[in-house]
């Protein structure tokens, strides 16, 4: 891992450069995640320099303190452009909370990205009422729900699902209850009109957290967006089915 530090804090990432001269990637993983979810990711390093950060809070990156809406958006934007300068990514990658980060920097900063490329997410994500009292008061009922079919993960039973829950424990109720209600907040439906760079909506087609509508919407409504669907797979698509996952980033790519 290395670290950069910026507005007093040390963000963590993990970077892989295998000489390859495409546009450098940074991936910006989701609520309770780190960087860990886009270990697969670092398969196309053959092509581009890949890049994947902890956002604040999460895996090796210090925390910070903002409450959860535009403040934790905000900071966790400063995390991704630090990085992203830093490894000169011309390409964004952003899963769930990652996505809607990725649509704030673009939106919100003077960061102007190549593409962005937006996994399992949504111009507005409202999280079920449930999960967010369950977040204030039953940190293992979240865990276990997130955990269910078609939700995190299309199929549930193995190994990734394992790493995925102790990651999520490892970050904590508090910053994942952060990271949910940010995301409740979250809602650019009117403003997907200045996010005018090449964007790719792709999402597993058993996805019921942020369902392959959610990314149907963003295709029709972005400027310049493609759709991919990838089969046998939930919100976590990018580890559950990897080959593709990036078969359809680098179809992407081709056509930039």
């Amino acid at each position: 891992m290395e670290t950069i530090t910026h507005q007093g804090r040390e963000t963590a990432y993990r970077r892989s450069d295998r000489g390859g001269d495409g546009t450098p990637l940074l991936c910006v993983h989701g609520s309770g995640g780190t960087n860990a979810v886009w270990k697969s990711q670092f398969r196309l390093a053959d092509d581009r320099p890949v890049a994947a950060l902890d956002l604040s809070g999460h895996g090796d990156s210090d925390d910070i303190d903002a409450t959860a809406g535009y403040s934790t958006l905000s900071a966790y934007a400063d995390d991704v452009i630090a990085v992203a300068e830093e490894t000169d990514a011309g390409v964004l990658v952003g899963n769930s909370l990652g996505g809607a980060v990725v649509m704030h920097v673009v939106l919100e900063r003077e960061f102007d990205p190549e593409a962005v490329v937006l996994a399992g997410t949504g111009a507005r994500l409202s999280v079920n009422e449930d999960l967010l009292q369950w977040l204030a008061s039953d940190w293992d009922r979240v865990v276990e729900f997130l955990h269910g079919p078609g939700r995190l993960f299309d199929d549930p039973d193995g190994d990734l699902a394992e790493l995925s829950e102790q990651a999520m424990r490892e970050s904590g109720r508090a910053v994942t209850e952060r990271d949910f209600r940010t995301c409740h907040t979250f809602d650019v439906r009117d403003r997907l009109d200045e996010i005018d760079v090449p964007a790719l909506a792709v999402v597993g087609a058993n996805d019921r957290l942020t369902p392959p509508w959610f990314h149907e919407y963003l295709a029709d409504e972005l400027p310049d967006a493609a759709l991919a669907v990838v089969e046998d797979a939930a919100h976590l698509a990018m580890l559950e089915q990897p080959r593709a996952f990036n078969s359809a980033l680098e179809q992407f790519f081709e056509g930039l």
